[in-house]
Order: structure tokens, then sequence, then C-alpha cells
């Protein structure tokens, strides 16, 4: 019996309402769960909060894991658990609204809190590797005027780097972008490019 996939879906939108990302997150999600495998699902908002990381962080961080202190093993906990969601996951779903040319600032919270060396990259002698080799990840982008790909989007160009950094370098980005101008049309341009990445990985398994 094939094993249930499993998806982490990662919403960084502030909106609930009329959100264009949450809206094609949901769409990836469905069609996912319409493959023969099922679907093992783990929402992650970060729009809810995270905690910006401090030195204390930092230094707990780099401390050996077996000489942590009970407070630095505490300071940790919320990363750690950030960190076994993407493990888990064999699929990344992430909703991500372009704010100010970028990604939100939740979302870049939760990449600081899952960028850890020794869990999901280390260095050799070569550079930096990825650990989390073997994944995928399709990346919703909605803009309001911002062009995706173009001189100014500084978010899918970011995103690619920091996925490839910690090993998952099969990334399909899915634009609805320059919603102002193109409005509905643009989402139902991209609810299809959202279904077209869902077959393209189906057809890769």
């Amino acid at each position: 019996m094939t094993s249930p996939l499993s998806v982490l879906k990662v919403e960084s939108s502030a909106r609930r309402e009329g959100s264009v990302t949450r809206r094609l997150a949901d769409r990836v999600i469905s069609e996912l769960a319409a493959g023969p495998a099922g679907l093992d699902v783990v929402t992650r908002d970060v729009s809810l909060g995270l905690p910006v990381i401090d030195e204390a962080w930092v230094a707990a961080n780099f401390t050996d894991p077996a000489e942590r202190t009970a407070e630095q093993k505490a300071r940790l906990a919320l990363s750690d658990t950030l960190v076994a969601e993407v493990k888990a996951a064999d699929v990344l779903v992430i909703g991500v609204p372009v704010y100010n040319f970028a990604i939100p600032a939740a979302l870049k919270a939760w990449i600081d809190l899952v960028a850890r060396a020794r869990e999901t990259f280390r260095y050799t002698e070569n550079g930096p590797e990825g650990l989390m080799t073997g994944k995928r990840a399709i990346v919703l982008l909605a803009s309001g005027g911002t062009p995706v790909g173009s001189e100014i989007d500084f978010a899918s160009g970011y995103l690619r780097h920091i996925l490839g950094f910690i090993g998952i370098t099969d990334v399909t980005i899915v634009a609805a972008d320059e919603l102002m101008f193109a409005g509905e049309e643009r989402i139902l341009e991209a609810e299809r490019g959202a279904e077209r990445a869902v077959e393209a990985l189906s057809a890769a398994a």
C-alpha cells in the first residue's frame, strides 16, 4: 500500500479573506488530495507570528547539542518543531504575497528558524551542503504590481536560493502577479498553473 503524500503548507499572507495565495494554496492541496496515495497535510500559518531570532537564540543554536542547557533547549524548541515539519514533508506548498518587492517579514522569520547548520544544511570542505534533499516545493506568489522574475522582484529569486541552500532544488513557482492590472483573469491563469505544477509533480513521482 502506498504511503500518503506528506505536505507542509506554509501560509504567510496577512489577509484571511480574499487572499490570492491562500486561494492558490488551497487549490494545490485539493489537486494533490485527488491523487491515489492520499494526503497528510500540516499547515503552518506564519502570519500568526513567529519570534525573531536574537542573541540568546544564536548562542543556543551554535552550542553543541550535547552541551545545551535546559534554557537553550527551550529557546530552540519552536525552531526544532519547524525543522521537524520540513524534514517530514515530501512537498512544501508555500503561499507568498509580495510585500514591498520582497517576502513578508513573517516568512523571513520562519526561514531564519528553519535554515540551521547541522539540521537543514551543513558546512563541508567544498562549501555549504543542503540536507533537505529529495523534497519538492510549489511556491505560490501573488503581487499587486511587481512582475515576478523582473529586476524589482526580490522574492522569487531569494526563495529559490534559500530552498536550494537547504537542499530543495525542485522548486516550481506559480505567479499571480501584477494583479492591480490583470485582476481575476490573472488569478485564474495562476490556478491553471497550479494544476499543471501538481500534474508535473505526480508525473515525476
